[in-house]
Protein backbone atom coordinates (compact mmCIF):
# COMPACT_ATOMS: atom_id res chain seq x y z
CA UNK A 1 0.00 0.00 0.00
CA UNK A 2 2.44 2.13 0.59
CA UNK A 3 4.52 1.57 -2.38
CA UNK A 4 1.49 2.14 -4.10
CA UNK A 5 0.74 5.89 -2.50
CA UNK A 6 4.57 6.50 -3.62
CA UNK A 7 3.96 5.59 -6.95
CA UNK A 8 0.30 7.83 -7.03
CA UNK A 9 2.59 11.07 -5.65
CA UNK A 10 4.96 10.73 -8.30
CA UNK A 11 2.00 10.24 -10.29
CA UNK A 12 0.66 13.79 -9.22
CA UNK A 13 3.92 15.82 -9.38
CA UNK A 14 4.18 15.13 -13.08
CA UNK A 15 0.51 15.82 -13.69
CA UNK A 16 0.79 18.83 -11.68
CA UNK A 17 3.35 20.27 -14.20
CA UNK A 18 0.93 20.15 -16.53
CA UNK A 19 -1.90 21.70 -14.64
CA UNK A 20 -0.99 25.04 -14.43
CA UNK A 21 -4.08 26.66 -16.10
CA UNK A 22 -7.38 23.98 -15.16
CA UNK A 23 -9.35 25.95 -17.35
CA UNK A 24 -9.79 28.06 -20.64
CA UNK A 25 -12.67 29.89 -20.55
CA UNK A 26 -13.58 33.88 -20.19
CA UNK A 27 -16.35 33.35 -17.32
CA UNK A 28 -13.49 32.37 -15.22
CA UNK A 29 -12.92 35.72 -15.21
CA UNK A 30 -15.57 36.89 -12.71
CA UNK A 31 -15.57 35.96 -9.08
CA UNK A 32 -12.30 33.46 -7.95
CA UNK A 33 -12.51 31.92 -11.16
CA UNK A 34 -14.39 28.82 -12.04
CA UNK A 35 -15.43 26.31 -9.58
CA UNK A 36 -13.79 23.50 -10.56
CA UNK A 37 -14.41 21.15 -7.65
CA UNK A 38 -17.17 18.83 -8.38
CA UNK A 39 -16.31 15.36 -6.24
CA UNK A 40 -14.30 12.37 -7.06
CA UNK A 41 -14.44 10.97 -10.47
CA UNK A 42 -17.02 8.50 -8.48
CA UNK A 43 -19.25 10.81 -7.51
CA UNK A 44 -18.90 12.87 -10.96
CA UNK A 45 -19.52 9.71 -13.37
CA UNK A 46 -22.76 10.10 -10.88
CA UNK A 47 -23.86 13.55 -12.29
CA UNK A 48 -22.16 14.54 -8.59
CA UNK A 49 -24.28 12.52 -6.36
CA UNK A 50 -22.94 12.20 -2.78
CA UNK A 51 -25.90 10.75 -1.33
CA UNK A 52 -24.13 6.99 -1.00
CA UNK A 53 -22.26 5.62 1.50
CA UNK A 54 -18.99 3.91 0.73
CA UNK A 55 -16.52 1.67 3.08
CA UNK A 56 -13.86 1.80 0.05
CA UNK A 57 -14.32 5.03 -1.06
CA UNK A 58 -13.11 8.63 0.34
CA UNK A 59 -16.54 10.99 -0.41
CA UNK A 60 -14.89 14.56 -0.26
CA UNK A 61 -18.93 16.57 -0.83
CA UNK A 62 -20.10 15.27 2.93
CA UNK A 63 -17.69 14.54 5.90
CA UNK A 64 -20.51 12.22 7.91
CA UNK A 65 -19.89 9.58 5.01
CA UNK A 66 -16.75 9.48 6.49
CA UNK A 67 -17.93 7.07 8.70
CA UNK A 68 -18.79 4.08 6.08
CA UNK A 69 -15.31 4.05 5.50
CA UNK A 70 -13.54 0.76 6.65
CA UNK A 71 -10.14 0.75 4.74
CA UNK A 72 -7.46 3.26 4.90
CA UNK A 73 -8.41 4.98 1.35
CA UNK A 74 -6.19 7.07 -0.94
CA UNK A 75 -7.39 8.87 -3.72
CA UNK A 76 -5.99 10.91 -6.58
CA UNK A 77 -8.12 12.02 -9.34
CA UNK A 78 -7.42 14.45 -12.43
CA UNK A 79 -8.79 15.68 -15.44
CA UNK A 80 -8.72 15.92 -19.36
CA UNK A 81 -10.25 19.33 -20.31
CA UNK A 82 -12.01 19.66 -24.06
CA UNK A 83 -13.38 22.64 -24.58
CA UNK A 84 -14.88 23.99 -27.75
CA UNK A 85 -16.17 27.78 -27.27
CA UNK A 86 -17.96 29.77 -29.67
CA UNK A 87 -19.94 33.07 -29.98
CA UNK A 88 -21.76 34.80 -32.89
CA UNK A 89 -18.65 35.29 -35.06
CA UNK A 90 -15.79 33.30 -33.66
CA UNK A 91 -14.53 29.62 -32.91
CA UNK A 92 -11.67 28.54 -30.46
CA UNK A 93 -10.87 25.35 -29.18
CA UNK A 94 -8.58 24.94 -26.45
CA UNK A 95 -7.29 21.66 -23.79
CA UNK A 96 -6.39 21.80 -20.43
CA UNK A 97 -4.90 19.06 -18.22
CA UNK A 98 -5.77 19.57 -14.23
CA UNK A 99 -5.31 17.54 -11.15
CA UNK A 100 -8.91 17.55 -9.17
CA UNK A 101 -7.75 15.77 -5.62
CA UNK A 102 -5.19 14.30 -3.32
CA UNK A 103 -7.08 13.08 -0.33
CA UNK A 104 -6.46 10.16 2.89
CA UNK A 105 -9.35 8.44 4.44
CA UNK A 106 -8.64 6.63 7.62
CA UNK A 107 -11.27 4.58 9.57
CA UNK A 108 -10.79 4.51 13.44
CA UNK A 109 -13.60 2.69 14.77
CA UNK A 110 -16.67 4.56 14.75
CA UNK A 111 -15.09 7.25 13.35
CA UNK A 112 -13.33 7.97 9.83
CA UNK A 113 -10.76 11.15 9.07
CA UNK A 114 -10.03 12.25 6.21
CA UNK A 115 -7.59 15.07 4.98
CA UNK A 116 -6.14 16.14 1.94
CA UNK A 117 -6.11 19.10 -0.88
CA UNK A 118 -8.01 20.33 -3.59
CA UNK A 119 -7.95 22.88 -6.39
CA UNK A 120 -11.21 24.09 -5.63
CA UNK A 121 -11.32 27.19 -8.51
CA UNK A 122 -9.52 27.94 -11.39
CA UNK A 123 -8.27 31.41 -13.27
CA UNK A 124 -7.32 30.79 -16.96
CA UNK A 125 -8.28 32.52 -20.22
CA UNK A 126 -7.16 34.65 -23.17
CA UNK A 127 -9.17 37.30 -25.01
CA UNK A 128 -8.27 39.30 -27.63
CA UNK A 129 -10.19 42.69 -29.23
CA UNK A 130 -8.53 43.04 -32.46
CA UNK A 131 -8.36 46.19 -34.22
CA UNK A 132 -11.48 46.95 -36.80
CA UNK A 133 -12.49 49.66 -39.49
CA UNK A 134 -14.13 51.67 -36.56
CA UNK A 135 -11.65 50.94 -33.95
CA UNK A 136 -8.13 51.27 -33.87
CA UNK A 137 -7.52 50.35 -30.55
CA UNK A 138 -6.03 46.46 -29.82
CA UNK A 139 -6.38 45.16 -26.13
CA UNK A 140 -5.87 41.46 -24.79
CA UNK A 141 -7.06 39.90 -21.73
CA UNK A 142 -4.79 37.25 -19.86
CA UNK A 143 -5.59 35.69 -16.37
CA UNK A 144 -4.05 32.74 -14.72
CA UNK A 145 -4.25 31.29 -11.16
CA UNK A 146 -6.74 29.89 -8.75
CA UNK A 147 -7.68 28.72 -4.86
CA UNK A 148 -6.52 25.75 -3.26
CA UNK A 149 -8.06 23.89 -0.62
CA UNK A 150 -6.48 21.55 2.18
CA UNK A 151 -9.07 20.06 4.55
CA UNK A 152 -9.26 17.79 7.62
CA UNK A 153 -12.56 16.38 8.50
CA UNK A 154 -14.43 13.58 10.34
CA UNK A 155 -17.26 11.51 10.21
CA UNK A 156 -19.24 10.02 13.46
CA UNK A 157 -21.43 7.10 13.85
CA UNK A 158 -24.12 8.09 15.92
CA UNK A 159 -26.04 5.12 15.46
CA UNK A 160 -27.04 2.66 13.01
CA UNK A 161 -28.96 4.92 11.36
CA UNK A 162 -27.21 8.27 11.53
CA UNK A 163 -23.81 9.58 11.11
CA UNK A 164 -22.29 13.12 11.41
CA UNK A 165 -19.50 14.93 10.25
CA UNK A 166 -17.53 18.30 10.15
CA UNK A 167 -14.11 19.19 8.32
CA UNK A 168 -12.30 22.45 8.57
CA UNK A 169 -10.82 23.89 5.34
CA UNK A 170 -7.67 26.55 4.56
CA UNK A 171 -8.16 28.67 1.40
CA UNK A 172 -4.99 29.51 -0.26
CA UNK A 173 -4.14 31.06 -3.96
CA UNK A 174 -3.22 33.72 -5.98
CA UNK A 175 -4.91 34.89 -9.00
CA UNK A 176 -3.59 37.13 -11.71
CA UNK A 177 -4.41 39.01 -14.83
CA UNK A 178 -3.76 41.91 -17.34
CA UNK A 179 -4.98 43.91 -19.60
CA UNK A 180 -2.56 45.27 -22.99
CA UNK A 181 -3.99 48.01 -24.76
CA UNK A 182 -2.16 49.98 -27.19
CA UNK A 183 -3.16 51.81 -30.44
CA UNK A 184 -2.67 50.56 -34.08
CA UNK A 185 -0.69 52.36 -36.64
CA UNK A 186 1.66 52.30 -39.48
CA UNK A 187 4.26 51.82 -38.08
CA UNK A 188 6.06 48.70 -36.48
CA UNK A 189 6.71 50.05 -33.42
CA UNK A 190 4.00 50.64 -30.96
CA UNK A 191 3.79 51.94 -27.48
CA UNK A 192 0.89 50.52 -25.22
CA UNK A 193 -0.76 50.19 -21.65
CA UNK A 194 -0.61 47.07 -19.64
CA UNK A 195 -2.81 47.07 -16.45
CA UNK A 196 -1.32 44.11 -14.03
CA UNK A 197 -3.37 43.01 -11.50
CA UNK A 198 -2.69 40.29 -8.84
CA UNK A 199 -4.61 39.30 -5.35
CA UNK A 200 -3.55 36.73 -2.73
CA UNK A 201 -6.01 35.17 -1.48
CA UNK A 202 -6.87 32.97 2.02
CA UNK A 203 -9.76 32.30 4.53
CA UNK A 204 -11.50 29.39 6.32
CA UNK A 205 -14.69 28.04 5.73
CA UNK A 206 -16.66 24.70 7.03
CA UNK A 207 -18.85 22.01 6.53
CA UNK A 208 -21.06 19.71 8.02
CA UNK A 209 -22.72 16.68 6.96
CA UNK A 210 -25.59 14.36 8.60
CA UNK A 211 -26.42 11.03 6.47
CA UNK A 212 -29.09 8.52 7.56
CA UNK A 213 -29.84 5.00 5.80
CA UNK A 214 -32.44 2.30 6.64
CA UNK A 215 -33.49 -1.62 5.54
CA UNK A 216 -36.33 -1.26 3.32
CA UNK A 217 -36.83 -4.98 3.12
CA UNK A 218 -33.91 -7.73 3.07
CA UNK A 219 -32.31 -6.47 -0.37
CA UNK A 220 -33.77 -2.81 -0.47
CA UNK A 221 -32.01 0.00 1.31
CA UNK A 222 -32.92 3.91 1.63
CA UNK A 223 -30.19 6.59 2.04
CA UNK A 224 -30.38 9.94 2.47
CA UNK A 225 -27.98 12.72 3.03
CA UNK A 226 -27.82 16.99 4.13
CA UNK A 227 -24.63 19.23 4.06
CA UNK A 228 -24.51 22.72 4.86
CA UNK A 229 -21.24 25.17 4.26
CA UNK A 230 -21.87 28.34 6.40
CA UNK A 231 -21.01 31.63 4.33
CA UNK A 232 -17.52 32.51 4.55
CA UNK A 233 -14.95 35.17 3.80
CA UNK A 234 -11.70 35.44 1.61
CA UNK A 235 -9.28 37.51 2.63
CA UNK A 236 -7.35 39.09 -0.60
CA UNK A 237 -4.29 41.28 -0.59
CA UNK A 238 -4.64 42.93 -3.94
CA UNK A 239 -1.59 44.91 -5.99
CA UNK A 240 -1.95 47.03 -9.03
CA UNK A 241 0.90 48.47 -11.63
CA UNK A 242 0.73 49.97 -15.03
CA UNK A 243 3.30 49.27 -17.37
CA UNK A 244 4.08 51.55 -20.35
CA UNK A 245 5.33 48.82 -22.77
CA UNK A 246 6.71 48.95 -26.04
CA UNK A 247 5.99 46.12 -28.81
CA UNK A 248 7.72 45.01 -31.36
CA UNK A 249 7.93 41.45 -31.93
CA UNK A 250 8.48 41.08 -28.02
CA UNK A 251 6.87 43.49 -25.63
CA UNK A 252 9.39 45.56 -23.48
CA UNK A 253 8.74 47.64 -20.40
CA UNK A 254 9.50 51.26 -20.59
CA UNK A 255 8.30 52.35 -17.25
CA UNK A 256 6.38 50.86 -14.47
CA UNK A 257 4.12 52.58 -12.13
CA UNK A 258 2.38 51.27 -8.87
CA UNK A 259 -1.27 51.77 -8.12
CA UNK A 260 -2.38 51.48 -4.69
CA UNK A 261 -5.62 49.88 -4.53
CA UNK A 262 -7.65 48.51 -2.04
CA UNK A 263 -7.45 45.27 0.01
CA UNK A 264 -10.72 43.43 -0.38
CA UNK A 265 -13.26 40.97 0.95
CA UNK A 266 -15.35 38.26 -0.90
CA UNK A 267 -17.79 36.18 0.68
CA UNK A 268 -17.46 32.20 -0.10
CA UNK A 269 -21.61 31.46 -0.15
CA UNK A 270 -23.41 29.65 1.81
CA UNK A 271 -24.43 26.27 0.37
CA UNK A 272 -27.21 23.40 1.38
CA UNK A 273 -27.46 20.01 -0.48
CA UNK A 274 -29.76 17.30 0.16
CA UNK A 275 -30.09 14.51 -1.19
CA UNK A 276 -31.77 10.99 -1.15
CA UNK A 277 -31.45 7.24 -2.89
CA UNK A 278 -31.97 3.50 -2.46
CA UNK A 279 -31.48 0.11 -4.08
CA UNK A 280 -29.34 -2.88 -3.02
CA UNK A 281 -26.11 -2.44 -1.60
CA UNK A 282 -23.16 -3.77 -3.92
CA UNK A 283 -25.50 -3.99 -6.39
CA UNK A 284 -27.47 -1.25 -8.06
CA UNK A 285 -28.43 2.18 -6.29
CA UNK A 286 -30.26 5.28 -7.47
CA UNK A 287 -30.86 8.64 -6.10
CA UNK A 288 -31.51 12.41 -6.73
CA UNK A 289 -29.45 15.80 -5.15
CA UNK A 290 -30.85 19.28 -5.31
CA UNK A 291 -27.90 21.95 -4.58
CA UNK A 292 -28.78 25.82 -3.33
CA UNK A 293 -26.05 28.47 -3.08
CA UNK A 294 -26.10 31.83 -1.95
CA UNK A 295 -23.88 33.32 -4.41
CA UNK A 296 -26.03 36.34 -4.58
CA UNK A 297 -23.30 37.75 -1.99
CA UNK A 298 -20.16 36.91 -4.58
CA UNK A 299 -18.41 39.64 -5.70
CA UNK A 300 -15.16 40.37 -8.48
CA UNK A 301 -11.96 40.91 -6.75
CA UNK A 302 -11.27 44.38 -7.75
CA UNK A 303 -14.24 47.11 -7.67
CA UNK A 304 -13.45 49.00 -10.49
CA UNK A 305 -12.96 45.98 -13.25
CA UNK A 306 -14.61 44.89 -15.89
CA UNK A 307 -14.95 41.51 -18.12
CA UNK A 308 -14.76 41.41 -21.12
CA UNK A 309 -16.28 38.31 -23.19
CA UNK A 310 -16.57 39.67 -26.82
CA UNK A 311 -18.39 43.03 -28.53
CA UNK A 312 -17.47 46.42 -29.20
CA UNK A 313 -18.01 47.70 -25.55
CA UNK A 314 -16.05 45.80 -22.79
CA UNK A 315 -18.10 47.23 -19.78
CA UNK A 316 -20.59 44.68 -19.07
CA UNK A 317 -22.79 44.51 -16.58
CA UNK A 318 -22.07 42.21 -14.12
CA UNK A 319 -24.27 40.79 -11.33
CA UNK A 320 -24.43 37.17 -9.47
CA UNK A 321 -27.64 35.60 -8.27
CA UNK A 322 -28.33 32.63 -6.53
CA UNK A 323 -27.45 29.42 -7.79
CA UNK A 324 -29.35 25.87 -7.71
CA UNK A 325 -28.01 22.81 -8.80
CA UNK A 326 -29.91 18.99 -9.82
CA UNK A 327 -28.23 15.67 -9.98
CA UNK A 328 -29.68 12.72 -10.70
CA UNK A 329 -27.68 9.49 -11.31
CA UNK A 330 -26.72 6.02 -10.05
CA UNK A 331 -24.64 2.89 -10.25
CA UNK A 332 -24.84 -0.93 -11.62
CA UNK A 333 -22.80 -4.06 -10.80
CA UNK A 334 -23.64 -7.28 -12.34
CA UNK A 335 -21.91 -9.37 -9.71
CA UNK A 336 -19.17 -7.89 -7.45
CA UNK A 337 -17.76 -10.67 -5.90
CA UNK A 338 -17.30 -12.85 -9.47
CA UNK A 339 -14.52 -15.16 -10.02
CA UNK A 340 -15.49 -16.22 -13.38
CA UNK A 341 -15.94 -12.48 -15.29
CA UNK A 342 -13.88 -9.32 -14.87
CA UNK A 343 -16.19 -7.41 -16.40
CA UNK A 344 -18.78 -8.77 -13.67
CA UNK A 345 -17.03 -7.14 -11.14
CA UNK A 346 -16.85 -3.48 -13.13
CA UNK A 347 -18.73 -1.04 -11.43
CA UNK A 348 -21.32 0.92 -14.48
CA UNK A 349 -21.78 4.66 -13.60
CA UNK A 350 -24.11 7.32 -15.49
CA UNK A 351 -25.83 10.55 -14.32
CA UNK A 352 -27.25 13.90 -14.94
CA UNK A 353 -26.27 17.61 -14.07
CA UNK A 354 -27.73 21.14 -14.66
CA UNK A 355 -27.65 24.10 -12.99
CA UNK A 356 -27.77 28.28 -12.79
CA UNK A 357 -23.99 28.61 -12.15
CA UNK A 358 -25.17 32.29 -10.30
CA UNK A 359 -23.16 34.18 -12.88
CA UNK A 360 -25.35 37.05 -14.58
CA UNK A 361 -23.85 38.46 -17.55
CA UNK A 362 -25.93 41.57 -19.38
CA UNK A 363 -28.77 39.52 -17.32
CA UNK A 364 -28.67 36.48 -18.76
CA UNK A 365 -28.03 33.69 -16.72
CA UNK A 366 -24.97 31.36 -17.55
CA UNK A 367 -26.65 27.88 -17.46
CA UNK A 368 -24.39 24.63 -16.94
CA UNK A 369 -26.00 21.10 -17.93
CA UNK A 370 -23.81 17.89 -18.63
CA UNK A 371 -24.00 13.86 -18.90
CA UNK A 372 -22.24 11.74 -16.92
CA UNK A 373 -20.65 8.03 -17.78
CA UNK A 374 -18.37 6.06 -15.89
CA UNK A 375 -16.33 2.88 -15.12
CA UNK A 376 -14.94 1.54 -11.69
CA UNK A 377 -12.38 -1.05 -13.10
CA UNK A 378 -10.91 -3.50 -10.03
CA UNK A 379 -7.34 -3.64 -9.39
CA UNK A 380 -6.22 -7.29 -8.52
CA UNK A 381 -8.46 -9.27 -6.25
CA UNK A 382 -8.26 -6.58 -3.51
CA UNK A 383 -10.50 -2.98 -2.63
CA UNK A 384 -8.58 -1.45 -4.87
CA UNK A 385 -9.57 0.26 -8.49
CA UNK A 386 -8.91 2.97 -11.12
CA UNK A 387 -12.11 4.78 -11.96
CA UNK A 388 -13.25 6.63 -15.22
CA UNK A 389 -15.33 9.27 -16.45
CA UNK A 390 -17.12 10.89 -19.16
CA UNK A 391 -18.89 14.02 -18.85
CA UNK A 392 -20.20 15.99 -22.26
CA UNK A 393 -21.60 18.82 -21.47
CA UNK A 394 -22.87 22.80 -22.43
CA UNK A 395 -22.02 25.90 -20.70
CA UNK A 396 -23.57 29.32 -21.82
CA UNK A 397 -24.97 31.07 -25.01
CA UNK A 398 -22.96 32.40 -27.92
CA UNK A 399 -26.04 34.94 -28.37
CA UNK A 400 -26.44 38.72 -26.99
CA UNK A 401 -22.60 38.99 -27.35
CA UNK A 402 -21.61 36.10 -24.96
CA UNK A 403 -19.55 32.59 -25.17
CA UNK A 404 -21.35 29.16 -25.39
CA UNK A 405 -18.64 26.38 -24.41
CA UNK A 406 -19.19 22.87 -25.36
CA UNK A 407 -17.02 20.91 -22.80
CA UNK A 408 -15.84 17.11 -22.95
CA UNK A 409 -13.94 16.27 -20.00
CA UNK A 410 -12.12 12.83 -19.58
CA UNK A 411 -11.42 12.04 -15.42
CA UNK A 412 -9.45 9.21 -14.30
CA UNK A 413 -8.96 8.71 -10.78
CA UNK A 414 -6.89 5.95 -8.41
CA UNK A 415 -8.62 4.95 -5.24
CA UNK A 416 -6.16 2.10 -3.06
CA UNK A 417 -7.57 0.73 -0.49
CA UNK A 418 -6.13 -1.58 2.11
CA UNK A 419 -5.83 -2.67 5.70
CA UNK A 420 -3.41 -0.86 8.20
CA UNK A 421 -2.55 -1.81 11.89
CA UNK A 422 -3.44 -5.08 11.97
CA UNK A 423 -2.34 -8.10 13.86
CA UNK A 424 -0.55 -10.43 12.11
CA UNK A 425 -1.20 -13.80 13.64
CA UNK A 426 1.55 -16.77 13.04
CA UNK A 427 0.93 -20.31 14.08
Amino acid sequence: MIKKIIVSICLLVSINALAQEGTASPYSYYGIGDIKFKGTVENRSMGGLSVFPDSTHINLQNPAQLASLKLINFNLGGTYINTHSKSEVQTEKARRTAVDYLSVGVPIGKVGIGFGLIPYSSVGYKIEKPVTETNNIYSTYKGIGGVNKVFLGFGFKLNKKFSFGADVQYNFGKIETTNLRYKAGLDFIELGTRENNSSDLHGINFDLGLTYQTKLNQKLSFFSALTYTPEAKLFLDNSRSIDIVKITSTITIEETQQIAVEDTKIKLPSKIAFGSGFGEVKKWLIGGEITYLNTSVTSNRFKDIYGPISGEDTRYTTSFKDAMRYSIGGYFIPNYNSYSSYLKKVTYRAGLRYENTGLVIQGKSIDDMAANIGLGLPLGGGFSNINIGLEVGKRGTKYYNLVEENYVNLSIGLSLSDRWFVKRKYD
